[in-house]
């Protein structure tokens, strides 16, 4: 069950974060350009976060699924993250840690249900 709450509740929360960036909400736009990443790429990177929240709500129908999910969800974040440090944004690194460990303690979850 604790499985299950906390998945729902890692997608819901990287599904958010997918919006805020399709949107172009200001608070998420405005560091991805202090950042260097290309506004070209923001559609893509939204896009990334939208299927991995989808992916994580269907591995609870199927596992292989949301295991693939919370793979690229974490490897999307650690990217986030390296991406802040080569910015040398040391103040905002916990932004994409915020997303990172829902993710990876979804998918450590699933891994003994």
């Amino acid at each position: 069950m604790v499985h299950i709450i906390v998945t729902v509740l890692a997608a819901a929360w990287v599904a958010f974060s997918a919006y805020a960036i399709l949107t172009r909400a200001a608070w998420v736009v405005q560091p991805l350009a202090a950042y260097g990443v290309p506004s070209s790429w923001w559609p893509w990177l939204g896009a990334a976060k939208a299927a991995g929240a989808a992916g994580l709500l269907v591995g609870l129908f199927v596992p292989v699924i949301g295991t693939l999910a919370g793979i690229g969800l974490v490897l999307y974040f650690v990217g986030a993250v390296i991406t802040v440090l080569r910015a040398r944004s040391y103040a905002t690194v916990a932004y994409p840690l915020l997303y990172l460990v829902p993710v990876v303690a979804a998918l450590a979850l699933g891994a003994t249900a």
